[in-house]
């Protein structure tokens, strides 16, 4: 994978933290061309200065087009496009926000829709794209509704895109409960939550980023891989019995 990395300009939408930071460190470590992008221009320019190794940074907004179509400009050719971004509108449906709804499936459908109109004509021979779902779209439980809708929207559309932007290769990847910092806000609960997780999933644990984010280069790098959802979570999406069962 070294190899196939070296001197490939990759652009990842979302990556200013966990995973996506993960993804991007990987690869400049490999010799790829990184650029990392974000609604946050601080937090993607701390992210890069963090990894070092040229990572550089740029802003976009997936709800704003003009801002995609600026993004693309500024990247120009690329080889590979990773986008993680998410805006949750967690809740019981009696209660939901429309607004946040809408930004919900900004981030994660039509953003990344916008994303390919602006940037698939760019890829060099050999591109790919990478988006992210999730299992929750597999296991989904209530307060979940549109996490689980625009994670499954996903999956359709990595494979829709796959067959329009051919030769392009688009693929989803779907990562079960990773301990990227997302879950730090659990606080003391957190660690108790992570016991169960692993109990009750197939892998007997958590994931950790460098797993994620290593399942993401291979898919990137991987030529006859394409519109496939790649599911990284350990078997999470599964009903297992627990490991005392």
């Amino acid at each position: 994978m070294t190899t196939q990395l070296a001197g490939k300009r990759l652009v990842v939408v979302g990556g200013g933290s966990g995973i996506g930071r993960e993804i991007a460190a990987q690869a400049a470590a490999a010799g790829a061309i990184v650029t990392l992008a974000g609604r946050d221009p601080a937090r993607v320019e701390a992210a890069a200065s963090r990894i070092g190794n040229g990572v550089g940074a740029a802003r976009v907004d997936l709800g704003d087009e003009a801002s995609i179509r600026a993004l693309a400009e500024q990247v120009g050719e690329l080889d590979y496009l990773v986008s993680l971004a998410a805006a949750h509108a967690n809740g019981p449906v009696g209660e939901l926000d429309r607004t946040a709804v809408a930004g919900a499936f900004d981030a994660k459908v039509i953003g990344p829709i916008m994303l390919a109109k602006h940037l698939a004509p760019r890829f060099a021979a050999g591109g790919a794209m990478l988006l992210f779902s999730g299992f929750v779209a597999w296991r989904p439980s209530p307060g979940l509704s549109v996490m689980a809708t625009t994670n499954g929207a996903v999956s359709f559309l990595a494979a829709a895109l796959a067959v329009e932007l051919a030769p392009v290769r688009v693929n989803a990847l779907s990562p079960g409960v990773v301990d990227s910092g997302a879950w730090d806000r659990m606080g003391a609960e957190k660690d108790a939550f992570f016991r169960d997780v692993a109990v009750r999933n197939p892998a007997r644990r958590v994931g950790q980023p460098a797993d994620i984010a290593a399942a993401a280069l291979m898919a990137l790098t991987n030529p006859f891989l394409t519109g496939t959802t790649l599911h990284v979570d350990g078997g999470g999406r599964l009903e297992v019995p627990s490991a005392n069962a």
